[in-house]
């Protein structure tokens, strides 16, 4: 999602807790992945993967010059032959350790499964963040979580607020690219804001 579509959703959204709540999380990720040079795993549950999120985030990390924001997809199921971005099972959640951050999107069920290995990562010195659906068990495992259980927003557009967050707040890099979707944003915001009052 550009910066454009960005900065028109938090308009609509503006008045609501979400983009104060989604720049707290993304910030959150932030100082936790690039103090340690990265080490972000993101997983979801057996029926949901977590794609979009992983490739805005390698956008984010690209534009951002920050390529500890660029994550390592684990899956529950990995297919035989597979490229090796797409070849990370469950196994690596369980070799992860102090330094390590884990997000996990489960928007159902996450299962016990998920959930032990979780606890054993947390155990581990892992940092647990989560973008749930209000599961009391995974809350309880993550040391920031990011509930979407109601209706005005749903938790596709949780992650795109989370991941455009996470590249914004990034700290300043001498690169064109930056300096251009900075402007880009800044641009955007103005557009899209809403006129002075005239008293």
């Amino acid at each position: 999602m550009d910066a454009v579509r960005v900065a028109l959703l938090r308009e609509v959204l503006a008045g609501t807790e979400w983009p104060a709540a989604t720049r707290r999380f993304a910030g959150t990720l932030r100082s936790s992945v690039v103090p340690h040079g990265g080490g972000l795993l993101l997983v979801g549950t057996e029926v949901y993967e977590p794609w979009h999120l992983a490739a805005h985030l390698v956008d984010e990390s690209a534009w951002s010059g920050l390529p500890e924001l660029t994550p390592t997809l684990v899956r529950h199921r990995v297919e035989p032959g597979a490229p090796a971005h797409l070849a990370v099972g469950l196994g690596r959640i369980e070799a992860a350790g102090r330094g390590e951050t884990l997000l996990v999107v489960v928007p159902e069920s996450p299962g016990e499964g998920l959930l032990e290995r979780v606890h054993d990562a947390r155990r581990a010195g892992v940092t647990v963040l989560s973008l749930d659906n209000g599961d009391p068990e995974v809350r309880g495992l993550a040391h920031e979580a990011l509930s979407v259980a109601g209706d005005d927003v749903d938790l596709d557009t949780v992650q795109h607020l989370v991941s455009a967050a996470a590249g914004e707040n990034g700290a300043p890099v001498r690169r064109g690219r930056r300096h251009f979707r900075d402007r880009l944003s800044r641009l955007a915001d103005q557009l899209t804001a809403p006129p002075p009052p005239r008293w």
